[in-house]
């Protein structure tokens, strides 16, 4: 409904701002084509919760032309308007606008800084250095003379989460102490989850039971968080003591509690859990939801099961849920399942390596050659091609990456040595390499050789190198361990057990704490 005729400026930027609030965007943005239209022109007050709206709509075309309309009108010297253009670019996932604006800003402040900070933490790209973006952002606004707030501390402390900046986050926990910001939720809970997402669990829990008030979120980042860490029962124990609070879980909470239960084996409370979804809160499982039950079914070897309960589904299943069932057939080498399995991962993510890979792994194992060369032919033909495994390991804040056989490191001829006495020292411990995992039929000498330069074996040998012996060995991986073969976990948990250390490998599942020859993802890797 448009506003009577004669309404002035002031009054569409009230009711603009109104809308924006109510989450009512695109009625904030009709009303300001409607005040162009009757020839108002826009001010600094227009502007800022346009951009919001524009942003929260997901529209990058109208934050364009928004930027371009107060470039035009002269508006970009004012501080909020500029903050709230960067904010803009921030929600929509445009660091390199984002940034391009903050440089070209006369003056900035702590709003600035740290919608700069969330437009580098938003990107979600990690392995290309989003997070050591987001990092330096924060060093450059401390070094500015700026305090950060705790909004700022929130997402700086989030940009540590799921990398090797465990120190960095550290460091920003203890000036979020100092500054009095601890008490704040959405301080507490980043930081809850940045411990978790590190592997630091025990500190997770600390900052957890210090919280004078949690929500839903915060409960649930420690229980997925337990969950990844091997914790599984503790998830478990977590949640009941979330429902007696009062606290109600969400569509997260159970997917957390569903990966627990996978990891754990805890069939019977991760069907009653998928039950109650629906039954107790009406959250409507979904595909993520699928995709925990199927992994905890085929652990289980319950794949008939698994399939029966995706044959019943009324949820619109993605790929994510057929590579869960593909890689259950493939731990119990059920190849005529993983091959239906593979079929409807091609068919709804065409581009998808995994199913190619899993396939293969899964005929290599058989000793079917001819399907491995079937599948690679395949792969080339469609033009689809591997992720490259990596690991990396940090030392001093600086994080060391390597490849299979990489050989690019300055120190490549002591991490060699020192891989080579790994293998010497854990077969003299009873380690036999599980070459059946090879992907190519070739010598048994030949295969052993492979299995000892992949890359999460470089960055372990690295780290005994370079880590002091005090402290752990944290060890990142962008695939799952081991994406290519069964032995390199087996191997790292010896390696912990011989040098007597404590070993934090993270892939891309979960993490796997390593120490006196056990693991605590109980050895499904």
């Amino acid at each position: 409904m448009a506003l009577p005729p004669g309404t002035g400026l002031v009054a569409y930027n009230a009711a603009i701002s109104r809308c924006t609030r109510a989450g009512l965007y695109p009625r904030a943005l009709a009303l300001f084509r409607e005040m162009r239209a009757r020839g108002l022109r826009a001010d600094e007050y227009t502007l800022p919760p346009l951009l919001n709206s524009a942003a929260l709509l997901r529209a990058p075309p109208a934050a364009r032309a928004l930027h371009a309309l107060l470039l035009r009108a002269g508006l970009a010297s004012h501080l909020h308007v500029a903050n709230a253009l960067v904010d803009a670019y921030a929600k929509l996932s445009r660091p390199a606008a984002a940034r391009a604006v903050f440089d070209r800003m006369p003056a900035r402040d702590v709003v600035t800084w740290t919608s700069l900070l969330t437009a580098s933490l938003l990107t979600g790209l990690a392995r290309a250095g989003a997070h050591g973006e987001a990092a330096r952002v924060y060093r450059g606004m401390v070094a500015a003379g700026v305090d950060p707030d705790e909004f700022a501390v929130a997402a700086v402390v989030s940009s540590c989460a799921g990398s090797t900046m465990l120190d960095m986050g550290r460091s920003v926990h203890a000036a979020a102490v100092q500054r009095g910001f601890e008490p704040f939720l959405s301080v507490g809970n980043s930081l809850v989850s940045m411990y978790a997402k590190t592997g630091a669990l025990r500190d997770a829990r600390a900052v957890f039971d210090a919280m004078p008030a949690r929500c839903t979120i915060t409960w649930t980042a420690l229980i997925v968080g337990c969950a990844q860490n091997g914790r599984g029962r503790q998830s478990l124990e977590i949640y009941a003591d979330m429902v007696r609070s009062g606290c109600r879980p969400d569509y997260v909470t159970f997917i957390g509690l569903l990966f627990a239960c996978s990891h754990a084996g805890l069939v019977d409370a991760g069907r009653a859990h998928f039950r109650s979804m629906v039954a107790d809160y009406g959250i409507a499982p979904g595909p993520d939801d699928y995709a925990c039950m199927v992994d905890l079914l085929g652990r289980a070897g319950r794949l008939e099961e698994a399939v029966d309960l995706l044959n019943r589904s009324s949820t619109e299943l993605d790929a994510t849920v057929w590579k869960a069932l593909l890689g259950a057939c493939r731990v119990h080498r059920n190849a005529e399942l993983a091959e239906r399995a593979a079929e409807m991962v091609w068919r709804l993510d065409p581009t998808d390596a995994v199913p190619y890979v899993m396939l293969s792994n899964l005929y290599s194992r058989a000793r079917r050659w001819g399907d491995v060369a079937r599948i690679r032919a395949l792969m080339k033909s469609r033009g689809i091609t591997k992720e490259p495994g990596c690991s990396w390991v940090g030392v001093n804040g600086v994080a060391h990456l390597f490849h299979v056989e990489d050989r690019g490191h300055p120190r490549a001829a002591e991490i060699y040595r020192k891989v080579e006495e790994m293998t010497e020292r854990i077969r003299a411990q009873g380690y036999v390499p599980d070459t059946d995992w090879a992907l190519q039929d070739e010598a048994p000498e030949g295969r052993e050789r492979g299995l000892a330069y992949h890359s999460e074996r470089l960055a372990v040998a690295f780290g005994l190198l370079a880590v002091p012996a005090v402290a752990p060995i944290r060890v990142f991986k962008n695939l799952r361990v081991c994406g290519v073969c069964g032995d390199c976990h087996a191997a790292i948990k010896m390696v912990a057990k011989v040098y007597g250390r404590e070993i934090i490998l993270r892939d891309a599942n979960c993490f796997h704490h390593m120490k006196d020859g056990a693991c605590s993802c109980g050895d499904y890797w």
